[in-house]
């Protein structure tokens, strides 16, 4: 009966939104008692700190509660021992006030190697901005003018119950944070609209995603495989849907896949001046409004009454295209709508601007293209 009443317990758990995070690398069973001890410099001395405490506290513990069981035990009233009468005792005074003074100086010398560990970013090989929106991560590698965002891959049919929930439900996003093996990288984490918090417990960081400052972390593992978090801030309404997923590389794998993101930046400067055809714009589109929209505005364009606006019909879909991109590149202010400027390509806002305007049977007929609204984020 106990163990059924455990194991339902645990699919209980593993069912709420986001809580299923762990590595494809290293899972962690669900009858562990113990926490991981990761793959990096800074999980290990998490991890070592939190054993060298557990001891303490069993050695304590045992030492206490012993001497105390000993004390009733050998001094009870059965065996005719009357209590002592004193008030002050200068050796159990002096015990307890220079026990705990070691035991402290004993936890405070690992624990604070450890944070100066942790807090040590200094001499890294590499920096990427991390960059938190609602609800989505954006990383750019400093230096090498690669940037993306990443978002839940999750569809929303898996998440309202209209298809079965695939193998990685809620733990795979569409463009993974990767890093090489065996180099030291600095996070400076940041966020763009609310307070999130970027945590991969794999990697031992977990820091918080503050408007207008920086965080600082890192890494560094020889472990190649998949690593998940999540945000680990409440943020929103999809709080639960903003999973981060890092891949550790071998070098070599990696400057080969940072060379493909670079030559992809530069077929997409190359694209921002292209004539895109309606089909094209709206197969895009279509992804793009999934992807980064439908969490809103809802798959179908209907919205959330009294929350959220649809889309079907609406002003903003119905009205002058111009109105339209300025809405998506510059949000609007005082309300949810965020400004995408940062966040989407040129491409993609033509793609989802066309995409609203055409699906839904709203069937506006017009296109944006992407030169449309680069030249509206210059101001021509």
């Amino acid at each position: 009966m106990l163990k059924r009443a455990k194991a339902l317990f645990a699919t209980v758990l593993m069912a709420l939104p986001g809580a299923a995070m762990a590595s494809e690398a290293a899972q962690v069973s669900t009858r562990q008692l113990n926490m991981p001890q990761g793959v990096t410099e800074v999980s290990q001395a998490a991890y070592d700190i939190h054993m060298i405490m557990m001891w303490l506290c069993v050695v304590i513990g045992a030492a206490v509660f012993g001497f105390m069981f000993y004390v009733m035990f050998a001094h009870r009233k059965s065996r005719g021992v009357e209590a002592a009468h004193f008030h002050e005792h200068i050796g159990v005074e002096l015990a307890w006030t220079i026990i705990p003074a070691l035991i402290l100086i004993v936890m405070a010398v690992p624990a604070t190697t450890a944070l100066l560990k942790v807090y040590d970013a200094s001499d890294a090989e590499m920096d990427v901005k991390i960059t938190g929106y609602q609800w989505k991560w954006q990383y750019e590698y400093l230096g090498e003018d690669v940037r993306f965002m990443s978002s839940l891959r999750t569809s929303q049919d898996e998440i309202y119950g209209r298809e079965e929930k695939g193998e990685h439900y809620l733990r795979e996003v569409d463009n993974p944070l990767v890093i090489p093996a065996d180099t030291k990288v600095r996070f400076l984490i940041t966020g763009n609209d609310v307070i999130h918090s970027w945590w991969v417990p794999d990697l031992g960081v977990k820091k918080d995603a503050l408007p207008g400052m920086f965080n600082e972390a890192w890494a560094k593992t020889s472990e190649v495989g998949v690593y998940v978090g999540e945000c680990a801030e409440l943020c929103g309404k999809d709080h639960a849907f903003m999973p981060i997923v890092v891949e550790v590389k071998p070098k070599e794998e990696f400057n080969a896949w940072l060379a493909e993101q670079k030559a992809a930046a530069a077929e997409y400067a190359s694209t921002i001046g292209k004539e895109w055809s309606m089909d094209e714009l709206m197969e895009r589109g279509e992804q793009v409004y999934n992807t980064t929209c439908a969490g809103c505005h809802s798959i179908d364009g209907m919205g959330i009454p009294g929350v959220f606006p649809a889309m079907v019909g609406s002003a903003v879909t119905l009205g002058p295209i111009a109105t339209h991109i300025d809405t998506i590149v510059n949000g609007v202010s005082g309300t949810a709508m965020q400004a995408f400027a940062a966040q989407l390509s040129e491409v993609d806002i033509a793609a989802v601007v066309t995409y609203e305007r055409n699906a839904w049977g709203n069937n506006v007929g017009d296109m944006a293209q992407p030169v449309d609204v680069l030249n509206h984020k210059n101001g021509q």
